[in-house]
């Protein structure tokens, strides 16, 4: 199941994409004009939804000892295709495999050998799995860059305070901090929409506080320091915000 993502965490996987080793939650805050703690906290979801499934490190096998790098193109059947995509990962020498939703050149295997006689052991090891290969290739070079469509966009001057979309531009959804003194600090959800702090459509969704993420009730406590998540189909007033942000 596909997990919703939006416009801001397009854009963090977009420069973890690009350069994750060298790339700190405030370097990706400045570019998308977030705050850190709010990089931080969707890196952390986005891991948690399997969304972002690791960090690898690109290795030139050629420069290391002068090792060789091998694709291979592989078939099976649909119904083992997944059982024998892990079996060969078993195989000393295979560091990637690929389904691919094809009949034919479904598996597609990357083996890293000591020299041609390696490659044709481990091509030896593949077949003796029942899985055919197709075609091979050597690998000489391999080129990666971040998905174009999650990246930097035009658009309007934002709001700091939102992450999401200007106020005047009718935004639905902003994050924002608990400040000292905030009128909504220290009350129940409940007791801020009883007393009219908050308009009835107007909803917390989410409370990220020190390092959990906490999904509100009417019975939650709004603290200093709560970093908030709210939504409004109808946009987010300035009277509204100020229930949160004292000022």
């Amino acid at each position: 199941m596909s997990q919703r993502i939006d416009e801001i965490d397009e854009q963090i996987l977009y420069y973890l994409t690009q350069e994750a080793r060298h790339t700190s939650a405030p370097d990706i805050a400045e570019k998308v004009d977030v705050s850190a703690p709010t990089v931080r906290n969707r890196i952390r979801r986005l891991e948690e939804e399997g969304v972002i499934v690791g960090y690898h490190a690109h290795v030139n096998y050629e420069r290391a000892n002068g090792l060789l790098t091998n694709l291979f193109l592989c078939s099976t059947s649909a119904t083992d295709r997944q059982e024998m995509a892990q079996r060969v990962l078993e195989i000393p020498g295979i560091i990637n495999v690929r389904e691919v939703m094809t009949g034919k050149g479904d598996l597609g295997i990357k083996a890293v050998g000591t020299d041609t006689d390696d490659l044709t052991r481990i091509a030896q090891d593949i077949t003796t799995l029942g899985i055919e290969i197709d075609d091979e290739a050597l690998i000489h070079r391999e080129y990666f860059r971040p998905y174009a469509q999650f990246g930097p966009r035009e658009r309007e001057p934002i709001s700091p305070v939102t992450g999401v979309a200007g106020l005047a531009g009718g935004a639905n959804v902003i994050e924002v901090v608990v400040n000292d003194g905030a009128p909504i600090a220290g009350r129940t959800l409940q007791e801020a929409n009883e007393s009219g702090l908050i308009p009835s459509d107007v909803l917390v969704v989410r409370i990220d506080r020190e390092d959990r993420a906490i999904t509100p009730t009417g019975e939650t406590v709004i603290k200093q320091g709560d970093f908030v998540t709210i939504h409004s189909r109808s946009g987010i007033s300035e009277g509204t915000l100020e229930v949160f942000t004292g000022s």
